[in-house]
């Protein structure tokens, strides 16, 4: 599975890895390949795609839902609001930040609950309805596939506790949040990277840093290569990540990630190209390109 970006956060909406009440943010930032028709798995619940964009006049989509596991097992949906910090996590909000636009209102979706036994498939229809009531720009939220706790079966004893003792008990809560977007109107966005750096992390791991700059009114979203280029002009790719986005409203997100160490790459010359491409499978356009030269 794909690194994935988590944010510890203070309070209710705490997000722990494989630990209980875990969200797991679906569309960010994937550092491996996904398939023409990519899922999105977390535990036993398989999802097909992993985002959602509503642009021109498509109304309505079809979200999958698999289950790969042995137990039965039940999932709550709903749409909650994300934002998307500068260093590229997330945090759960209730009131859009200047600039943001929560697209719930004009998303209706069926069934909110299924049930799904091992090996076993639910369709989640999805609907943009009110398109009437919006004005021009890009409207976000997510939607949120929520684990149900199995209710303990009636009768169960339960082991004897001291009465004076205060018992916490823990039951894992485990999520997976797809972004489902609503485009209306043209776009203005545009994206550039900027204050691009390399280091070798303790001499030995080679890892680039970057910025995105975004401008206009909707979000962008791609893929990142990396190419090393040596002094004598060989060209190799050392570094891939896909599914990587800059929402609205943010105007920039810091990024980095760990190259590869390949045989025959010096680190130490030659130059590091980063491309940024809109992710399609027909025809990729180039959405932003930088340089940085590697020195001694």
């Amino acid at each position: 599975m794909k690194n994935l970006k988590y944010r510890k956060k203070a309070g209710p909406n705490m997000y722990l890895r494989l630990k209980p009440f875990m969200i797991f943010l679906a569309g960010l930032s994937f550092l491996l390949t996904f398939s023409s028709d990519p899922a999105l798995a977390q535990g036993d619940l398989l999802i097909t795609p992993r985002r959602l964009v509503f642009d021109g006049s498509r109304r309505s989509a079809d979200i999958n839902l698999a289950n790969t596991g042995k137990d039965t097992a039940t999932y709550a949906i709903s749409l909650i609001q994300i934002r998307m910090l500068d260093d590229g996590g997330f945090e759960t909000i209730t009131a859009p930040d200047p600039g943001q636009q929560f697209a719930d209102r004009f998303i209706r979706f069926f069934p909110r609950s299924v049930t799904l036994g091992p090996n076993e498939t639910q369709v989640v229809k999805v609907q943009v309805v009110r398109t009437n009531e919006m004005s021009a720009g890009e409207y976000r939220s997510h939607f949120y596939f929520r684990a149900v706790p199995k209710a303990l079966p009636l009768g169960e004893d339960k082991a004897s506790r001291d009465s004076a003792a205060i018992a916490v008990r823990l039951t894992p809560i485990f999520g997976i949040t797809i972004p489902v977007i609503i485009r209306n109107g043209e776009s203005t966005a545009k994206v550039s990277i900027s204050d691009v750096s390399f280091t070798l992390v303790n001499d030995t791991v080679p890892r680039i840093s970057f910025k995105f700059n975004r401008t206009g009114n909707m979000s962008v979203y791609g893929d990142i290569t990396v190419d090393h280029i040596s002094a004598g002009g060989r060209v190799t790719r050392v570094g891939t990540a896909n599914g990587v986005a800059v929402y609205t409203p943010n105007s920039s997100r810091r990024f980095q990630f760990d190259l590869m160490d390949i045989p025959g790459v010096d680190y130490k010359s030659g130059t590091l190209r980063v491309i940024y491409t809109s992710s399609s499978d027909v025809k990729p356009a180039k959405l932003a390109e930088a340089e940085v030269a590697l020195k001694r």
